[in-house]
């Protein structure tokens, strides 16, 4: 009978065992999996992304006047004026997307554009007003 208790003790504490090793597996997953990004280097501040982005929209609109020409330059020098590298502001727009902030920084932008254009700020509350909905490229 020894030899029959000594096996259940054996496969008591092989039970508890692996009930433990589960748990600190578990439990390491949780806390190695709560970034899907590392924080850029350079990370750009929110504000200062809502900013820059709202200058690019602004260029963006140059296309529509200037359709035939490149606008890089343009990008440049929106990315220089703030002193920002390419590389970084990519980097921080990534990151801010899976974080799920851009939205955030995307309203913060309009409403930067919105104070910089009375105009436009009129315009959308006209089409606010006459179908509720914003113009399509406000939205």
């Amino acid at each position: 009978m020894e030899k029959h208790e000594f096996r259940e003790t054996i496969a008591k504490c092989k039970d508890r065992l692996v009930k433990k090793l589960i748990c600190v597996f578990v439990v390491l997953t949780m806390f190695s999996c709560s970034d899907y990004i590392d924080k850029p280097k350079n990370l750009i501040d929110e504000n200062v992304m809502a900013e820059v982005i709202a200058d690019l929209m602004i260029n963006d609109q140059a296309n529509f006047v200037y359709p035939d020409k490149n606008m890089e330059a343009g990008t440049r020098f929106i990315l220089k004026s703030h002193h920002i590298k390419p590389d970084d502001f990519i980097e921080s727009f990534k990151y801010y997307v899976i974080k799920e902030k851009m939205q955030d920084i995307a309203n913060d932008a309009q409403e930067i554009l919105l104070k910089k254009d009375p105009k436009a700020a009129q315009y959308v509350k006209d089409k606010l007003k006459q179908n509720g909905n914003p113009p399509a490229l406000v939205r």
